[in-house]
């Protein structure tokens, strides 16, 4: 709970702190079960880089509307018995409307990305294709081994040790995890410049 209303402190914490934070879901509407649908809307907004592949419904729109819009000019043409009329108008429309992102095929994205004082980005919106190799991905996988399934717990004798062993695996990691927390304190306690951090964790 304390995690899930935190994220959007932790987005924007991280970013001024020069940490990129990740995050991955498969549509908009995840967000907002999980997060509810105010915390969604803070996070969507906060983020500053967008990816996304197809999407559909209100999460296409959504998309669309953070791509922002752009001046199309149209043209029409009008033909009767005595006479062809042309006329040229102007009107603002999505860069990127939501059918396209609705459409969009395996390989193609869609998205946004910030910029940084002396890094400016000229083109932010994009809409483009990540050119695969199949040929060298097929070639890769002939490489591939197989993920080992342990299902058998059984010793010598035939009994079954899976509680023993996974109890034993848990004991081990939480042993290592300890010693690693002590060496670390032992390591910061040595070092006169970072001796103070103790003494502030223990005040704290």
């Amino acid at each position: 709970t304390v995690f899930i209303k935190g994220l959007d402190n932790l987005i924007a914490t991280a970013r001024s702190n020069k940490v990129a934070v990740l995050l991955g879901f498969q549509d908009f509407s995840q967000l907002i079960r999980d997060y509810t649908d105010k915390e969604a809307k803070v996070i969507i907004n906060t983020v500053g880089n967008i990816f996304s592949g197809q999407v559909v419904g209100e999460t296409a729109k959504t998309l669309s509307e953070r791509f922002g819009k752009i001046l199309q000019k149209r043209q029409s043409i009008s033909i009767n018995r005595n006479d062809v009329s042309t006329s040229i108008s102007t009107q603002m429309d999505s860069l990127i409307p939501p059918s396209k992102i609705s459409s969009l095929t395996q390989g193609m994205f869609v998205g946004s990305v910030a910029d940084n004082f002396g890094e400016k980005i000229e083109q932010k919106i994009f809409h483009c294709e990540i050119v695969v190799d199949a040929r060298k991905i097929a070639e890769e996988e002939k490489t591939y081994r197989k993920i080992p399934v342990i299902t058998d717990f059984r010793d010598a004798d035939g009994i079954d040790r899976m509680k023993e062993m996974v109890q034993e695996n848990y004991n081990r990691i939480k042993e290592e995890a300890r010693q690693i927390v002590a060496d670390e304190l032992e390591r910061i306690g040595s070092d006169p410049n970072l001796k103070h951090l103790l003494e502030l964790n223990k005040q704290a």
